[in-house]
């Protein structure tokens, strides 16, 4: 459900201004947002460090104190929505917890890609997913944790291993190449998988989709993809856009 859209009409966001933080490294978020942004709503995004302990008490703080300060910059510019564009950031239960205290303290309405991952396979009806990453095992051991806990079982995932040598790996991810993509969710896709997760909003995934659920008859959800739909969705913008997976196209 949406909430009303803010009284501040502009030349090009006519029927939809969204806010995205993404981490400093990223540069897929935005690119592929790009790509599928429909006519009149316009994208504006902030960049915030990032936050890969959202376990602790101590992390879990630290994300709150900058989420609050990046979204209340956005907020200046009287946007619909804002998004917290990163995954690993976003991966703390309860899922609707961080939206909301966005929502508590800019008064617009928000969303994670944590929560729009578990919001996008709900609409699927996918319960098992296989999941493909760049991540390092210990963070896809947590993605599989975080999303056991809101019922979606991983039957497998595999990582490119960026992150085991620190966050400075991180700025790799970019340059996955999309065969390359391919051919991780080709190796992780297992015959009791309802769907295949690609994660992480700095993973192009766009030119792998149509391909992938072609041949495995499977949606594939990724970070993005997500992100971008429940945005949209959450921001009154109903339009079903091809070319970027069955998620956007149908629901």
């Amino acid at each position: 459900m949406r909430l009303d859209r803010i009284d501040d009409p502009t030349v090009y966001g006519t029927r939809a201004k969204i806010g995205v933080i993404v981490p400093p490294t990223n540069t897929a978020n935005e690119a592929e947002w790009a790509r599928m942004t429909p006519p009149g709503v316009t994208i504006h995004a902030a960049r915030m460090p990032l936050h890969l302990d959202t376990a602790s008490e101590a992390g879990k703080a630290a994300l709150y104190a900058d989420v609050e300060r990046y979204a209340g910059d956005l907020a200046q510019a009287s946007v619909d929505l804002i998004a917290y564009g990163c995954t690993a950031g976003s991966m703390v239960s309860p899922v609707e917890g961080l939206p909301d205290f966005m929502t508590e303290r800019t008064g617009r309405p928000a969303v994670t890609t944590a929560q729009a991952i578990v919001e996008a396979l709900r609409a699927l009806g996918a319960t098992k997913v296989a999941l493909g990453t760049p991540y390092d095992r210990a963070l896809n051991a947590h993605e599989v944790r975080f999303l056991a806990d809101h019922g979606i079982a991983v039957v497998h995932e595999e990582g490119f291993g960026y992150g085991a040598g620190g966050p400075q790996e991180h700025r790799n991810i970019a340059r996955i190449r999309p065969e390359e993509v391919y051919a991780l969710a080709r190796r992780v896709d297992r015959p009791e998988a309802q769907a295949i997760l690609l994660s992480c909003t700095d993973l192009a995934t766009l030119d792998a989709i149509e391909r992938l659920e072609a041949e495995t008859g499977k949606p594939v959800v990724s970070s993005n993809t997500a992100t971008f739909w429940f945005a949209l969705r959450r921001a009154g913008v109903d339009d079903r856009l091809d070319g970027f997976g069955r998620l956007l196209r149908e629901h």
